[in-house]
């Protein structure tokens, strides 16, 4: 075989698994363009995350101008998934979808909420045949993540935001689907680099096509803190005045944090928001002197080190900033989490560790909220009802990783984020231009090839609560960078989180996420071409 073949036969094995998934026979037929094969039928259930159940049958539905939208009229919250879900469709069917009662319409896209009670709050069932779709739900969290499948197997260019030619056919059959885990985050990391709440906006809605279901904001670090907080506004207009590399920073008003925590419930997104103490805190001590256990403000910091900040915990001065900072935010944020970091605390002692937890974690309980902490909250003594984030490492030593799994026999719950896994800030391999490489690569098989619930030694299964994404912003500063480092990484931990572990399958799984790249094309996402991928 000549070095010309063997460069080839990849890309033509890449290919034929592509047009094998959509259904193409490629015996005796002539070659078979990307448009072509984008106007095919997409088969039940090969979307990202794959579906707990699939039972194709029946000739597809097609969506044509006569389609409807029905609705029960007298549920607000399923007239607001229609409303989202016609959102997407019209721009480039050019179809009217007009949004209906159930009893006004026949046929077209019947959206079902109540009862299903198996549903859970966030499972549907999609059934689909010639006549019509109906989506049901117990819960209108469940009809949203329903709707995100039926986006999925419609063809990419319904992202679109113009007319397009169709035709936008769904495969018949049933599709009945609950999740593996009720947590499934993704962190951004605004300290670092500053994003705006439109910035904020556009990965919630990337997110929401994968049914993740917790946006975890990291809003103050030694950079910037990015929230104000009335009873301490230089937090804000001061700490918040730079970032990594000296750029201006910026921060949210309260009437912004709001506006990211409200379209995040439109997309049935939960916001965890974070201070991260008693470590991370430069931006505060430059902020306020007074915080400093020698009264004197550090300068502004704009570098990337870590380790070197610390609150001081013998001050009684410490506790009135956390918990007026607590408060604020708990009265800004609907949901049940705060997390409080505890990352990386090298200059704060042990002794003064555990004692500033002991003190930190009933003010969060005091405000309504449950403790979330990085998983050094465990070499304390985590609160009653907290979770533990791991963001260890395969090469973590026994003993760290023993401490993790102890707090986890003992009542703890644990958020998984290997950093060697599911950072996405870690480069793909040594030539990627942007992020870190600390953790190691991780290419696309390892962030997805690991399953959550036998992953951290001597860790019950059932203390795994759910999976979380990262991306640190130290090299990261613009919607571009975000594409390029969670794309295609972030669909494969979306999966990890949703789907049955009977269906983890690499090989299956590389060829359903090729599929996806003509969709992250449609929506505007410049995504990493991993080589370990057949893209289409």
């Amino acid at each position: 075989m000549s070095v010309r073949q063997r460069r080839t036969l990849p890309r033509v094995l890449g290919a034929l698994l592509l047009l094998t998934a959509a259904g193409i026979s490629c015996v005796g037929a002539a070659p078979v363009s990307h448009s072509a094969v984008e106007t095919t039928t997409r088969p039940l259930g090969q979307i990202v995350p794959v579906p707990a159940s699939v039972a194709p049958a029946g000739r597809p539905y097609a969506i044509t101008a006569a389609t409807r939208i029905r609705i029960d009229e007298h549920s607000s919250d399923a007239r607001a998934v229609a409303d989202y879900l016609a959102g997407i469709l019209r721009p480039s069917t050019g179809h009217p979808l007009r949004v209906v009662d159930e009893d006004d319409a026949r046929g077209g896209i019947r959206l079902r909420l109540g009862g299903e009670e198996a549903l859970g709050d966030e499972g549907y069932r999609l059934q689909s045949g010639v006549d019509g779709i109906t989506l049901t739900a117990h819960r209108p969290a469940g009809l949203f993540r329903g709707v995100q499948t039926l986006r999925q197997q419609l063809p990419a260019a319904v992202e679109k935001k113009t007319v397009q030619p169709g035709p936008w056919k769904v495969a018949g059959g049933t599709i009945t689907d609950t999740p593996r885990y009720a947590y499934r985050g993704a962190m951004l990391d605004v300290s670092r680099h500053f994003f705006t709440v439109e910035q904020v906006k556009r990965y919630i809605d990337q997110l929401a096509l994968y049914k993740v279901n917790k946006l975890h904001l990291h809003l103050s670090d030694d950079q910037g803190w990015r929230i104000a907080i009335d009873s301490w506004p230089r937090l804000a207009t001061y700490g918040g005045s730079t970032q990594v590399g000296g750029g201006p920073g910026g921060y949210y008003t309260k009437a912004d944090y709001k506006e990211i925590v409200r379209y995040a419930a439109s997309r049935h997104q939960e916001v965890v928001p974070e201070i991260d103490l008693p470590g991370h805190t430069n931006a505060a001590l430059a902020s306020y002197a007074e915080l400093n256990c020698d009264g004197v403000a550090p300068p502004l910091y704009t570098g990337t080190a870590v380790g070197f900040s610390s609150l001081c915990v013998p001050k009684d001065i410490t506790y009135d900033f956390v918990d007026d900072v607590i408060r604020e935010i708990a009265a800004l944020t609907p949901g049940k989490y705060l997390h409080i970091g505890g990352d990386e605390a090298h200059s704060t002692t042990h002794e003064d560790y555990v004692a500033f937890m002991e003190k930190v974690q009933p003010i969060v309980a005091k405000y309504g909220k449950t403790v979330v902490g990085w998983h050094q909250l465990t070499g304390a003594t985590p609160a009653k009802g907290a979770l533990a984030q791991y963001w260890g490492l395969d090469r973590t030593s026994p003993a760290e990783k023993e401490q993790v799994a102890a707090a986890a026999r003992n009542g703890t719950g644990l958020i998984l984020s290997p950093a060697d896994r599911v950072y996405l800030d870690m480069k793909y391999t040594k030539e990627t231009k942007l992020g870190l490489a600390w953790a190691g690569y991780v290419e696309v098989q390892r962030s997805y090839d690991w399953n959550p619930a036998a992953y951290l030694p001597g860790a019950p299964a059932e203390a795994v609560k759910g999976v979380e994404a990262p991306l640190w912003t130290e090299t990261i500063s613009e919607n571009a960078h975000i594409d390029q480092m969670a794309f295609p990484r972030l669909p494969g931990v979306a999966e990890l989180g949703w789907s049955p572990a009977a269906t983890h399958d690499w090989e299956a799984y590389r060829t359903r996420l090729a599929a996806q790249g003509p969709r992250f094309e449609a929506l505007g996402i410049d995504y990493y071409r991993s080589p370990q991928v057949p893209w289409s």
